[in-house]
């Protein structure tokens, strides 16, 4: 199975503001652990400055194969806004985050590029202020193995920082086990190892 790499996630809400060309700019980022966090952060955003002309935003929530993203121009010239804030989220290896910049318009016409440049710089500056955490990608894999080796198994998987979700029991025994996505290989080995090879795995998710 492929390996999947680790990525930044926001502990804490914060915000920076800018000002570029007489426009002000109000760069908000958070976590974000589902869509609908997301958004109810992103409406919570757009309240606490209802006298911005626009709230664009990008959030992205998991990573890997299960990673899901959304974005907003909210208004500005498309694919002047939540575009870039979105590459500046992903180039710097963030998830379970949202971001979302508040532009007070200033009278000044920035123009598309200037306008790329202001929500890329407004992303990257509240990127820099967070208070972050490393997470790391996980996977959900089935192991099934003979009884008798069950409960060394079930130890050594513990030991490793797997977390058993789920174990079902008939003519074998199945493990339903929640892996860091970097150890799968390693625990594969492990297992087999002491099942003399008799045991199978399965990705779930």
């Amino acid at each position: 199975m492929e390996n999947n790499r680790n990525y930044l996630a926001p502990t804490v809400q914060n915000f920076v503001e800018l000002k570029i060309k007489n426009s002000r700019f109000i760069g908000t980022a958070g976590p974000a652990l589902s869509i609908e966090s997301a958004k109810e952060s992103i409406i919570s955003v757009s309240q606490k400055f209802p006298g911005a002309s626009h709230h664009c935003y990008a959030f992205s929530i998991d990573f890997g194969s299960n990673v899901t993203q959304g974005m907003s121009d909210d208004g500005e010239p498309s694919g002047t806004a939540g575009r870039p804030m979105l590459a500046v989220v992903n180039g710097a290896g963030f998830s379970d985050i949202f971001v979302v910049a508040s532009r007070y318009f200033g009278g000044v016409k920035l123009g598309m590029g200037g306008l790329v440049r202001a929500y890329s710089e407004t992303a990257k500056s509240v990127l820099g202020i967070l208070k972050t955490e490393l997470k790391y990608e996980s996977s959900l894999i089935s192991i099934v193995l003979p009884y008798k080796y069950y409960e060394v198994c079930k130890v050594r998987l513990i030991e490793m920082g797997s977390v058993i979700q789920n174990e079902k029991y008939g003519s074998t025994v199945i493990f339903e086990v929640n892996v860091v996505s970097d150890k799968i290989n390693l625990i594969e080995n492990m297992i087999r190892d002491i099942t003399s090879g008799l045991a199978q795995f399965d990705l779930v998710t």
